[in-house]
């Protein structure tokens, strides 16, 4: 199995939140037929876990245990659309995408220990007919081999805006205020931890989103896909 999974081919996505990477990630996956890993839900769900269990976000060696035995499930979402998540048998879709939830797991995810313990679970997620993996480090550290890499950026107005139609959409209250100061001291913890900081691979062409539409980014991905080899490995 792992000489069958080292041949599948990965898309990374990786870029900052609100960058359209999530989604951009989840269409194209469906549009390729391929499978599609959000490492950023792990890391929320790993958040989510440890505040119901009263770890501390600060506590590398507990945080680490409870990521290789965490109880998740990810149900639907083969047609573009957000999956439902479970965690403990619990459905926590909306609960993993609140802002709380985000700035926790910026923290956790800043500890070389539950880096390493969530490594092996998310290389998993390759397998065949291929793989979209949207995150932070997928082509740096994740799936250093991987054959295409994109890394999404846009301005920290453009993705605090874009956050908070996604928050009003689900009902959520949000200040656009507050989210475009969250999103850039989250942007400077993640930039700047020594674990796999944010930045693009040396090989990933860079997009900027934003002035693009969801369709056209995808639209370019799918071409620079193609334009690797990949055509053959495509869904039709």
């Amino acid at each position: 199995m792992v000489e069958a999974q080292d041949k599948t081919p990965v898309l990374t996505v990786d870029g900052p939140g609100g960058s359209g990477k999530g989604t951009v990630a989840r269409i194209t996956a469906a549009r390729l037929g391929w499978h599609f890993l959000d490492s950023g839900a792990l890391y929320r769900l790993l958040a989510l876990a440890a505040e119901k269990r009263g770890l501390s976000l600060d506590e590398a060696a507990p945080l680490a245990g409870l990521a290789k035995g965490l109880d998740v499930r990810f149900q639907g979402g083969e047609d573009g659309s957000e999956p439902a998540v479970w965690l403990d048998d619990e459905d926590v879709t909306d609960a993993i995408r609140t802002e709380a939830c985000g700035s926790s797991a910026s923290r956790v995810a800043a500890l070389p220990a539950v880096r390493q313990a969530l490594l092996a679970r998310q290389r998993d997620f390759r397998q065949p007919p291929g793989l979209v993996a949207d995150g932070r480090d997928m082509g740096t550290v994740v799936f250093p081999d991987a054959p295409a890499k994109v890394f999404l950026d846009a301005s920290p107005e453009e993705r605090a805006s874009r956050r908070h139609k996604q928050l009003k959409e689900k009902g959520m209250d949000a200040s656009l205020r507050d989210l475009v100061l969250e999103i850039a001291e989250r942007d400077a913890r993640d930039r700047a931890r020594s674990a796999s900081p944010l930045k693009p691979a040396d090989d990933a062409v860079v997009i900027d989103t934003t002035h693009m539409s969801i369709d056209a980014v995808v639209a370019k991905v799918v071409a620079l896909l193609a334009g690797a080899g990949f055509q053959d490995r495509m869904g039709p």
